[in-house]
């Protein structure tokens, strides 16, 4: 089996990069920024369209009609996105570094980012039930 995975992302077409996600629905997550100190801080609130049990999205095609703020995210702007996940596989592979084990494409497991306390599983709330996002601050690490 290729590890396209291992790969140069730019050298990647478009079904391999789409299957660097993990699954982990933390880019999906609302984050607040401190006015003092840009400082962004995440929450337990999730974009509407996130399946909070599987990690996806759950109209990807057409996320964008719905989310208007949602980022694309491209070989070109990875690197330039600073609230990306650090076990992000996009962010990882951008430098040049390994996924981690519970990747599914390293594990051939869907399961085990969530296994692995690496996704959104069991933490969050749609955000057409959070109310005020300030009122929903975690002391997580994204």
């Amino acid at each position: 089996m290729e590890r396209f995975w291992e790969k140069p992302i730019e050298s990647l077409d478009r079904a391999q990069w789409e299957a660097l996600c993990d699954g982990c629905g933390k880019c999906c997550i609302h984050k607040l920024e401190d006015e003092e100190t840009g400082e962004l801080v995440p929450t337990n609130v999730a974009c509407r369209l996130l399946d909070r049990r599987s990690g996806q999205c759950s109209n990807y095609r057409h996320r964008r009609a719905y989310v208007s703020e949602c980022v694309r995210l491209t070989m070109g702007n990875v690197r330039s996105i600073d609230w990306l996940p650090n076990t992000c596989a996009y962010r990882l592979r951008a430098a040049n570094e390994p996924l981690p084990d519970w990747h599914y494409l390293i594990s051939g497991d869907r399961e085990a980012v969530h296994r692995a306390g690496q996704s959104v599983r069991g933490w969050t709330i749609s955000e057409d039930d959070a109310g005020d996002f300030e009122n929903h601050i975690v002391d997580r690490e994204l």
